[in-house]
Order: structure tokens, then sequence, then C-alpha cells
């Protein structure tokens, strides 16, 4: 095999499994047996699998115009994508930028949140501020924001630039505390920070540890009295992860930057976007091309993956799939209800998005380990299982992945 696989050790793991096809949540192995995709594929394929209507818009798309150049100019299919966004966004966030993946999306942010006080003579804001536990994306930029402190990315520290953690909270009174020492912390340096980034609502690379609104609005609260910019990384909690189109729609303070990718194009295409308001733009708007926001990749706001990105925001919106969404949300809330407590240490959810803590990261492996053998794509996050299927799922496929988690569980 001359592949090298992403987050795979090569030499201890078994052979990959060679997927030849896909339908709705079901994908195929080459000697035709059936699986369900219970984690949309890395939380991209929120509509399913060769989903039809995304497939012949991108084939339509391809025939008139498949890339151009976007330095110096632009498309409609970049042009509708914005306008359909623009409806379900905050009226705050106005500016659009195109680029790749969750990543990119992540880097552009950084930049932009630290050239915004560069162009305005301030140079030493440059400390960052995250939520422990932290996952943006692995390149380098993305990995500082995240912290040392990262279980993904310790090894490459010695490249991060400075950053202050806030303590994630379990509890009401931890929340307390994690306030209380932010708050301290911005008593001495808050002139040093350039901004706040969480993954709001939902940590999904660190286990999806989930964390109330009020508490996001309560930091959020804490370090925009001191001018200091707030970014939402909302790579994977977008597009209805969390129950509303995004999670910051269930808080009250809404962010200065914000990141999008992953379910944007339904999983058929590449791309994201780092939306940010019309404050934060005009200060790169100057006669000096050094204020000039030099970013960019060969790719972006390719019109293959925006025309997929609309295709999927109109899918998105359909009374069909808004019905699933409420279903997929109910059923965790009520299987979750019903497992037995042996081996499991904590449970949750939020919106379509189902959590358990087992003992061991062992039993976990088991368990996906059994669900594959019985047709269930699955991939533990350490000691977590989770589930955060396809829209397009059925109500008999996901009770029956709880109903082998229930008697594993027994």
């Amino acid at each position: 095999m001359k592949i090298w696989h992403p987050f795979t050790q090569e030499k201890i793991s078994s052979k990959p499994l060679k997927i030849v096809s896909g339908e709705k949540e079901y994908l195929y192995d080459e000697t035709g047996k059936q699986y369900v995709d219970m984690i949309s594929s890395w939380w991209v394929n929120i509509l399913g699998h060769s989903q039809p209507e995304i497939a012949d818009t991108i084939a339509k798309q391809a025939h008139t115009l498949e890339h151009v150049i976007f330095a110096g100019y632009t498309h409609e299919p970049a042009e509708n994508l914005v306008e359909i966004l623009s409806k379900h966004l905050p009226n705050s966030l106005t500016k659009f930028f195109f680029s790749d993946n969750g990543s990119t999306a992540v880097e552009v942010a950084l930049k932009i949140a630290y050239q915004y006080f560069l162009n305005q003579g301030i140079n030493d804001r440059d400390i960052f501020i995250n939520l422990e536990g932290a996952y943006h994306g692995d390149t380098i930029g993305a990995m500082s924001a995240a912290g040392a402190s990262s279980e993904y990315h310790s090894k490459f520290k010695k490249f991060f630039f400075e950053t202050f953690s806030i303590k994630f909270p379990k509890n009401a009174e931890d929340e307390e505390l994690s306030v209380y020492e932010l708050e301290r912390f911005l008593e001495t340096n808050h002139k040093k920070v350039c901004a706040l980034i969480v993954e709001p609502l939902v940590q999904g690379a660190a286990g999806m540890k989930m964390y109330s609104p009020q508490f996001l609005d309560r930091i959020v609260e804490v370090v925009r009295k001191y001018g200091i910019l707030i970014i939402f990384d909302e790579v994977m909690t977008g597009f209805y992860r969390t129950g509303t189109m995004f999670a910051m729609n269930q808080v009250k303070n809404k962010p200065d930057i914000v990141c999008l990718s992953k379910a944007l194009t339904g999983g058929f295409m590449p791309m994201s976007l780092t939306v940010t308001t019309e404050k934060i733009y005009e200060a790169f708007w100057s006669d000096d091309w050094n204020k000039a926001f030099i970013h960019g990749h060969s790719y972006t706001a390719n019109p293959l993956a925006c025309a997929a990105a609309c295709a999927t925001q109109k899918i998105l919106q359909t009374d069909e799939i808004q019905k699933n969404i409420k279903m997929i949300s109910e059923t965790h809330v009520a299987r979750l209800n019903e497992l037995p407590n042996k081996n499991l240490i904590a449970k949750r959810s939020c919106g379509t998005i189902s959590a358990i803590d087992l003992n061991s990261s062992k039993l976990a492996k088991n368990v996906a380990n059994l669900m594959f053998e019985q047709g269930i794509i699955m991939r533990p996050l350490n000691n977590t299982i989770y589930f955060i299927p396809p829209y397009c799922i059925s109500i008999k496929n996901l009770d029956r992945a709880y109903d082998i988690l229930t008697d594993f569980l027994k």
C-alpha cells in the first residue's frame, strides 16, 4: 500500500476497508457489504452519500465553469452562496473570505484578527485565548490556537505562539472558577490579547465535550469589554449539528469572526469560509497595499464547490430534512436516557450529536468493533463513543445502533 492514511499508526492498524460506493446513509465495500455511516464520514456528509441533486448541480456547473482565479475576478456560484448564507448568519457578519478546509478557515481568522490590530498601529496583541481541550485544525496556526496542552499537537509546541487556556467547565461551580481565572488573567494581560477562539457548545475532537450557552455568553462578555475579538470555530458545529443552523444561534453574544467548513458542501467538495464584520473589513480597506489581506489559495471559491454548497443549503431547508433533524435530536435524548449505567461514566447530547464516555478506551474500541461487525461505521475518540449521523438516516438504523450499544452495556 503506497497511501499514507491520516490519524493512523500504519504499522499496527488493520488493512483499510475499501469503499466503492455510497447511497444515503449507506456505504458499500468491494464485496458488496453494506454499512451505515454513523459518523457522516468525519462529520461532512450531512445529507448522506451520492445525494443526486448535489451531484447533478456539480455536473451542470462543470459544463459551464469549473474554475477561475478569484483574485480580481468573481462568479455567480460564489455570489449565490454568499446571498444564501447571509440570510442565516447574524446581520453583523457581512464579509466572506473563501478558502479550502476547516484548518485554513481558522488560519485565515487568526491572521485577520492579528492584522486587524496591526493595521491600526497596535503591534503587541499577539496572545490568543482558547478553551482547554480545543481542536482547531492541523496547520501551524490552528494548532497554536488550540494550545500546547492539546493531545494532538504537543510534538510541535516549539512552533506555537502564546495562548491562555480557559479551564473547561464540568458543572456550574467549574464555570464560576473558569470565569474568575479568565478575569484575573485579563486584568493584567488584556492589552496583549488579540482574540478568543472557541468551538461553540461542542468540542468535537476532544470527545464531543459539551458546555452551556450561558457559559459561552459569559466568557464572550468578559473578553469583549477589553476590545478583544471573538472567533467562533463552527467548522464542526455549523449546519444544524447542534440543533440550530449555527451554534451561535443559541447564544446572545455573536462572534466577530466565524469559521465554516465540513458540512458546507454536503461532503462533495472541500471548501471553507471565514466570515467577519464590516468593522474588521474596514481596517483593511486602504490605499496602502501593505494593509491588504495577503492570503489566498489556488482553488479559492472553486465554482464546483460553491455550486455544491448552494445545493446543500437548499436541501437543508426542506421540510423532510428539518423533520429528520428533529427526529435525530429527539431519538438521542430518549435512547440516552434508556442506556444502562454499567461501564458508563457520562452521557450527553446536543442537537444531532450524542456521546457517551465509557470506563476505558478499550471498551470504546470493543463497541466500535461490534458495531462494525454488524454493519455500522464508527470511530471512537479515546473512551468516547459518539453518534453524529447524516440527516437522511432512518429511525430504524438509528435505533439499531442504540440497540447494539444498549445490549453491549448490559
